[in-house]
């Protein structure tokens, strides 16, 4: 595996609100390896949400296949947050006071790959990431709902 793309999605219902993220990880060809669907917790603006799911993606990347592979491979976050990808890119500056943390911990975490890109897309090119993360959100309210 010498390039992975990384399709990442947050929402949050409210903003903010319950949120969830949806990570899928892609070979050179864009074909599915995994997929992740994860809720995240309450009160999170989709900001703050967006930031997480790139956080989620490269600590899960580490993980599953190790830091050796990491540190040789090339690894393209692709999002349809123009505010993230414009702020990874060093092309917007971070005033969100809650922003800020979570931009230093992906910035630490460039450090473990070899090659980290960060592009936008459409959200019609991220509607599986998209879909799983409304799955977390959908698969929270039906336990409350229960409780």
């Amino acid at each position: 595996m010498k390039k992975i793309i990384i399709y990442t999605d947050g929402g949050s219902r409210g903003n903010p609100g319950p949120a969830g993220i949806g990570v899928v990880f892609c070979n050179e060809k864009g074909q599915s390896i995994k997929e992740y669907s994860e809720y995240i917790g309450d009160k999170l603006t989709n900001n703050e949400v967006e930031y997480r799911a790139v956080i989620f993606a490269l600590k899960k990347f580490k993980a599953v296949f190790g830091k050796k592979l990491a540190k040789n491979s090339e690894v393209e976050i692709r999002s349809d947050s123009e505010l993230l990808v414009k702020q990874l890119n060093a092309q917007y500056k971070i005033l969100n006071e809650n922003i800020q943390p979570l931009f230093l911990e992906i910035w630490n975490l460039k450090f473990d790959f070899k090659k980290l890109k960060f592009k936008r897309i459409s959200r019609e090119k991220n509607k599986q990431a998209d879909k799983l993360a409304n799955e977390a959100l959908d698969a929270k309210s039906k336990t409350q709902s229960l409780i």
